[in-house]
C-alpha cells in the first residue's frame, strides 16, 4: 500500500519510473523494484535480488536469480549457487568491507561500501552513456552498452556453458559446451537421461509417492569418473570422515537427497539436494569425487509373494539365510585379514621416517577441500623413481611426471623438514588447493607419506620466465612482455583482494612465473605465502625470499605486507622492461665515447680498461626517467617494435611499485587498471626512490672490485707463465652482496 493517492507518474530519462503524490513527493519507483535487469544510475541492496523469466515468451518468474549478500554478488539456481562475480577472472577486490549494495554506471560493474566510495569488487569496461545488466532465462548475467541505436554485448558470465546449472537439463553431462548423458543411462526422444535399466526410475524427491501400488527399494548408479556436480564447489560436505557406503545410507535416509558426491581422500559425503542439474565432466581429475545417483528399484506386489511368505517359508529362509551366513563369515575374515596387513603397511611407513614422526605427522585428513592424496609409489612411478627433475628452488627439487592418466605434472619434493619445512607444506596444501584462478598455478594433488612430502601441480610446458627472459631462445616481442607482466599482477592482485583471506606470496622473481603454451602466465610457488584474516593488515615473519627482489622493509624488521609483493613486481617489471637482470645489464661507457671522439689530446677508446660498464637497472630507470629518454631502458634486441610511451607507461609503474615507503606503492588491483588503462598513471615520488642510488653506488662498488680481482687474476696467470710464484687474493662480488639483502642481486 502507498502512503497516499497517486496524483502523477514520471518517467525519468534514466529509464526510473515514478509514482508521485500531489505534493510531488515519491511514493514509488521502478529502481527500487528491480525484476530481472537493473541499468546505469540504478543500484541493488544487500538481500536484493534480480529473478530471470521463465523465457523470453513466459515473464513469470523462473529458476534463475542474482542476489548481493555482503561478500558478493552470486548467481544462484533454485537457491543453490552456481557461480560468483568475484570468480571473473577481470573481477578485482579492492577492499575488505562489507558490501552494501551493487551499482552498473558508464564505467563497469562495481559492488560498494556503504559509503558508496569504497570499491569492494569493480569489473571495469569501456566507457559508456548507458549500459544494462540482465539475467537471462537461460541463467548467465549479460551485460551490455548501448551503442546508438544497439544494444552490444560486452559480459557473459559465467563464460562456459558447462556452469550453466541446466544446461544438459537433468543428469545431462556437459563436456566442452555438449551434451551426452553419463554411464549408465541414455538419452530419450526428448533429451532426457534415463536409467538404462527400465526396472530403475528416477526418485522424485520429498514429492514422491507410492500411489501406483508398487514396492520401492533405492540403489545408487555410480557416474564414472572425471564427473562433477556445479554445486560441489559452493557447499560444505555433510558430512565428514564417513566411507561410500555410510554417504550412501545418509542419503537413503533422506528424501531430499537424490544423489550424493563422496571424495575418498578426505572421506567427505556431498548430497545432490531437491533438484537434479546438469553434471560437468572434468578431465583435471583435481578432486578424486566420485558420484552416484540415487535410483528407485521397482518390483511387483502381487499373489505370488504372498504365495511364498506363506507356502514356501522354509526353502525361502534357507536359501536366503546360508548364502548370507557364508557371506558375512567371509567379509569378517577378509576385514581381519586387511586390518592386519594394514596395520604392517602403516608401521613400515612410520620406520621410513623416525619412531617419533606420528607425533608429528600432519592432520591432513581434518582439513577440508584437500586435493587429491598420491602415494609415493604413484609419484616414483610418475617420475621413473625420480630421474627427471626439471627444476629446483625454495625447499625441494621438481620432476617431471606423468600420471597413470596420461596427464603431465610437476612434482615438488620437499626436501627441507624443519619447522619452516612443514608450514610451507601445510600453506600449499590448504590455500592453494583451494584457489581457482587463470593467473595461478594450480595444486592437483600431494603425497605424505612417512617423512616424505611432494606437491603435485599442472605442468607448465614453457617452464619459468626467466628462462624465456634471459635465456638463448627466441626473444619476447613487447606485446608478449606486456600480457606476461598483465597476467602476473592479475594474478597477485587476486591473491591480496580475490581470496576469503588476504595471501602474501613474498617471494615474486621471474623463476616463480611460470609460461605455457600461447604465453598463458602462471604464478607459482606459495610456499612462502602468508595467510592473513581480513582484520590483520600487516605480518613480521622471518625473513625469506629471494635478493633482488626483497623490500626495503624486510631489512629493518617491519611489518611484511601485500605491499611487499608490490615491490617485488616492480623489479620483476623492470627486468621484463629490458630483458635482463636488474644487475647484469652492460651498456657503453659514455666517457670513453667522449674520449676517443675528442681533440686527440685524450687517451683513446683503445686504451681504456673497459668498453662497457655494468649499471644498476632500477637506478638506470629513474635516472632516464627524470630526463623522459625511455626508449633507451627497452631490451635493444626489440628495436623499433615498442613506442617510447609504451616503455613510459611499464616504467612509471614500476618506479611507482619500488618505491621505498609501503603506502605509496600502489595495490596489486590498481596496478592491474593502470596496465589496462583503466586510471591514469600513477607518478612515482623521487625522494621515495633516493634510496636506488644508495644501492647503485653500492653496485658500482661491488662491479669495481670484481673487475679489479678480474684484472688481478690475468696479473697472476701471466705471472705464473712467466715463473713468478706469486699469491694473492681477492673478493667476489659476493663480498658486497651480503651487505645488501634488498639491493642489487
Amino acid at each position: 500500500m502507498l502512503d497516499s493517492r497517486v496524483s502523477s507518474m514520471q518517467l525519468q530519462e534514466s529509464g526510473n519510473l515514478v509514482l508521485l503524490d500531489a505534493r510531488n513527493v515519491s511514493l514509488w519507483q521502478s529502481f527500487d523494484s528491480p525484476t530481472d535487469a537493473i541499468v546505469t544510475g540504478q543500484t541493488l541492496r544487500v538481500g536484493k535480488s534480480l529473478a530471470a523469466s521463465v523465457s523470453e515468451n513466459d515473464l513469470s518468474v523462473g529458476e534463475y536469480s542474482f542476489v548481493v549478500t555482503d561478500g558478493d554478488g552470486v548467481l544462484q539456481w533454485n537457491q543453490m549457487t552456481y557461480w560468483k562475480l568475484s570468480m571473473y577472472s577481470y573481477a578485482f577486490k579492492d577492499s575488505d568491507a562489507p558490501v552494501s549494495f551493487l551499482s552498473v554506471n558508464r564505467t563497469g560493474l562495481y559492488l560498494l561500501a556503504s559509503d558508496g566510495s569504497r570499491f569492494v569488487l569493480k569489473v571495469s569496461l569501456d566507457a559508456a552513456g548507458f549500459r544494462i545488466a540482465k539475467l537471462e532465462p537461460s541463467g548467465r548475467l549479460i551485460v551490455s552498452k548501448l551503442v546508438g541505436d544497439n544494444l552490444v554485448q560486452e559480459l557473459a558470465i559465467p563464460v562456459e556453458n558447462c556452469r550453466i546449472p541446466f544446461f544438459c537439463k537433468e543428469i545431462g553431462l556437459c563436456s566442452g559446451g555438449s551434451c551426452s548423458c553419463p554411464s549408465g543411462f541414455h538419452a530419450e526422444l526428448n533429451g532426457d537421461c534415463v536409467p538404462i535399466n527400465s526396472s530403475l526410475s528416477l526418485p522424485n524427491g520429498c514429492s514422491a509417492t507410492n500411489a501406483s501400488g508398487l514396492n520401492s527399494s533405492i540403489t545408487y548408479l555410480k557416474l564414472g569418473n572425471g564427473v562433477d556436480y556445479f554445486a560441489n564447489d559452493f557447499i560444505q560436505p555433510v558430512k565428514r570422515g564417513v566411507g561410500l557406503s555410510d554417504c550412501q545410507d545418509l542419503c537413503s535416509w533422506n528424501c531430499s537427497c537424490l544423489g550424493i558426491f563422496h571424495d575418498d581422500s578426505s572421506e567427505s559425503c556431498y548430497f545432490i539436494e531437491n533438484h537434479l542439474g546438469t553434471l560437468m565432466s572434468s578431465s583435471d581429475n583435481e578432486r578424486v569425487r566420485l558420484g552416484y545417483i540415487k535410483a528407485m528399484v521397482l518390483s511387483s506386489d502381487g499373489s505370488k509373494k504372498a504365495e511364498d511368505e506363506n507356502g514356501s517359508k522354509f526353502p525361502v529362509a534357507g536359501l536366503v539365510l546360508i548364502p548370507s551366513s557364508l557371506l558375512a563369515i567371509a567379509i569378517v575374515v577378509g576385514f581381519l585379514w586387511w586390518r592386519i596387513n594394514s596395520k604392517r603397511a602403516r608401521a613400515k611407513v612410520i620406520k621410513l621416517g623416525s619412531r617419533n614422526s606420528s607425533s608429528e605427522e600432519l592432520e591432513l585428513t581434518s582439513i577440508a577441500g584437500l586435493p587429491r592424496r598420491f602415494s609415493y609409489e604413484e609419484l616414483a612411478a610418475a617420475t621413473d623413481n625420480f630421474n627427471t627433475p626439471i627444476g629446483s628452488g625454495g625447499f625441494g627439487t621438481v620432476y617431471k611426471g606423468i600420471l597413470q592418466d596420461k596427464s603431465v605434472v610437476a612434482v615438488k619434493k620437499i626436501n627441507s623438514f624443519g619447522i619452516q619445512g612443514k608450514k610451507e607444506f601445510c600453506t600449499e596444501i590448504t590455500i592453494i588447493g583451494n584457489i581457482h584462478h587463470v593467473n595461478l598455478v594450480r595444486l592437483k594433488g600431494f603425497c605424505a607419506q612417512g617423512r616424505q612430502r611432494f606437491l603435485v601441480y599442472e605442468y607448465m610446458n614453457k617452464g619459468s620466465l626467466d628462462r624465456t627472459l634471459f635465456g638463448n631462445g627466441s626473444v619476447l616481442e613487447w606485446r608478449e612482455r606486456f600480457e606476461i607482466a598483465l597476467g602476473t599482477a592479475r594474478g597477485l592482485a587476486y591473491l591480496h583482494t580475490g581470496c576469503d583471506h588476504k595471501i602474501i606470496h613474498c617471494d615474486v622473481k621471474p623463476e616463480n612465473i611460470l609460461l605455457h603454451d600461447k604465453l598463458q602466465v602462471k604464478i607459482s610457488d606459495f610456499g612462502l605465502s602468508k595467510l592473513l584474516t581480513p582484520e590483520q593488515s600487516s605480518l613480521f615473519t622471518t625473513m625469506r625470499g629471494t635478493r633482488g627482489y626483497l623490500a626495503p622493509e624486510w631489512l629493518t624488521s617491519s611489518a611484511i605486507s601485500d605491499k611487499t609483493d608490490v615491490y617485488s613486481y616492480g623489479m620483476v617489471l623492470l627486468e621484463i622492461i629490458s630483458g635482463r637482470k636488474n644487475s647484469s645489464l652492460k651498456i657503453q661507457s659514455r666517457s670513453t665515447e667522449k674520449d676517443s671522439s675528442g681533440d686527440g689530446n685524450g687517451p683513446s677508446s683503445s686504451s681504456s680498461p673497459r668498453e662497457s660498464q655494468r649499471v644498476y637497472f632500477p637506478l638506470l630507470a629513474l635516472e632516464l626517467h627524470e630526463q623522459r629518454r625511455y626508449l633507451e631502458l627497452a631490451d635493444s634486441r626489440i628495436e623499433g617494435q615498442v613506442s617510447d610511451e609504451d616503455v613510459e607507461k611499464l616504467v612509471r609503474i614500476a618506479l611507482c611499485c619500488v618505491q621505498e615507503e609501503p603506502m605509496l606503492r600502489p595495490s596489486m588491483a590498481n596496478v592491474v587498471s593502470m596496465l589496462e588503462g583503466g586510471m591514469p598513471l600513477g607518478e612515482p615520488r623521487i625522494e621515495s626512490l633516493r634510496f636506488l642510488r644508495f644501492y647503485g653506488q653500492r653496485f658500482n662498488e661491488a662491479s669495481t672490485i670484481e673487475e679489479s680481482n678480474e684484472l688481478n687474476l690475468q696479473f697472476i696467470l701471466q705471472s705464473e707463465t712467466n715463473g713468478t710464484n706469486t699469491t694473492g687474493s681477492y673478493n667476489s662480488l659476493s663480498y658486497i652482496s651480503s651487505q645488501q639483502v634488498s639491493g642489487p642481486r
